[in-house]
């Protein structure tokens, strides 16, 4: 199904993205949800699919976590069952990203959906990423408050949670509705009946994250091996003083390994397309031959992406799931990353180049692509 977005996209973007949160009411017309209770809590009981279920009572808040066996002890109040990335392992939910890709794919997390009962919720809290929940089946109230510090605590070990706030939002969500959050604002949601909720959800990497990252592609690929060096070794007052221009020159060696723009664009683009979430892959048996894939995209057979597979171009390079597809065709590597379905057509000359035919039938035998036929 394809879902109309009722949305001014330059407008949200001028007033509301990272700036304020906004109720969009009927985002989506006459919204018809992608998914059943049943089938969500099907997912949940899968080993692959990161799930849990959070209740309270009388104050008591309660967490845990997939995958489950079973849901027959819950009550009919005071729950919430949540799924990350069904995006990955549902093809009718993922149609729902697909809407917001005004926003870039880069910035794309995954697709999180909660299926609640009258009562359910997760508690007063800030997440640290952008959000739009649309609301499916049933309603649900929202509370957002304003962006200011305010104190947190742990009423169960997996659960972080805000003292109450005051609410600059307060609004009972209607199916079709969508609500966006930016990061650091506090919120709370709670069912007044069973309701499903989806959350499309937007990465946004921390500093610690990126010299993390960096920190381990250096380390794999032997980098920075050079050593401070000092031949004109300044004279100080006190053996025990590092000078200040001792530090610069530290500083100066740390900056210049990132400061190559052809490693940080590689580490970035391997970095930021690996996926946080399994992904539903099936690699074909028997494994194609690149002869066969060139056969079948001449004759009109389409490939598909596989769901949550992350494809970006950084620069000229193409990136697939943590790994670079080296190529000079860089329109049929804009086509990989740009078009969920894709025909032989775009690929152009591509085709007629054995290494990058040899490349594209390694991705589709690793099941990232596969042929809808």
């Amino acid at each position: 199904m394809d879902y109309q977005l009722n949305l001014d996209w330059p407008s949200f973007m001028a007033n509301y993205w990272q700036k304020r949160p906004v109720v969009i009411k009927q985002g989506f017309t006459d919204f018809i949800d992608p998914i059943s209770p049943d089938e969500l809590a099907g997912l949940a009981m899968e080993n692959e699919v990161d799930s849990r279920l959070v209740s309270h009572d009388a104050g008591q808040w309660q967490v845990s976590h997939g995958p489950f066996d079973s849901f027959d002890h819950l009550g009919e109040h005071n729950w919430s069952l949540l799924v990350q990335a069904v995006d990955h392992w549902h093809d009718a939910s993922a149609a729902l990203m697909r809407p917001f890709r005004y926003i870039p794919d880069w910035r794309t997390d995954d697709l999180m959906i909660s299926f609640s009962v009258p009562g359910g919720g997760v508690g007063p809290h800030i997440d640290q990423y952008d959000v739009f929940i649309i609301q499916g089946t049933g309603q649900r109230r929202w509370r957002v408050g304003e962006k200011i510090p305010l104190k947190q605590h742990c009423p169960h070990p997996d659960l972080l949670q805000v003292d109450p706030f005051e609410p600059i939002i307060d609004e009972l969500m209607s199916p079709g509705d969508i609500l966006y959050i930016p990061p650091g604002f506090p919120h709370e949601g709670y069912s007044l009946e069973n309701a499903l909720n989806y959350s499309v959800g937007f990465r946004s990497p921390n500093g610690r994250e990126l010299v993390s990252g960096f920190a381990d592609y250096v380390l794999a690929r032997e980098l920075g091996s050079y050593r401070y060096s000092d031949p004109d070794i300044p004279e100080r007052e006190h053996p025990a003083t590092v000078l200040p221009q001792e530090l610069d020159a530290l500083q100066k060696m740390m900056l210049d390994l990132v400061q190559q723009p052809e490693h940080f664009q590689r580490w970035f683009g391997e970095f930021i397309t690996q996926s946080r979430h399994e992904l539903d892959i099936a690699p074909p048996e028997p494994p194609y031959q690149p002869g066969e894939v060139y056969e079948l995209l001449q004759q009109g057979s389409a490939l598909r992406r596989l769901n949550g597979l992350r494809v970006l171009c950084v620069a000229e390079q193409c990136f697939v799931n943590g790994e670079c597809l080296d190529t000079p065709h860089h329109s049929a590597a804009l086509a990989l990353s740009e078009q969920l379905t894709l025909e032989g057509g775009v690929l152009g000359d591509a085709l007629e180049d054995p290494s990058f035919l040899a490349k594209l039938t390694v991705f589709i035998n690793s099941g990232y692509w596969y042929f809808m036929d």
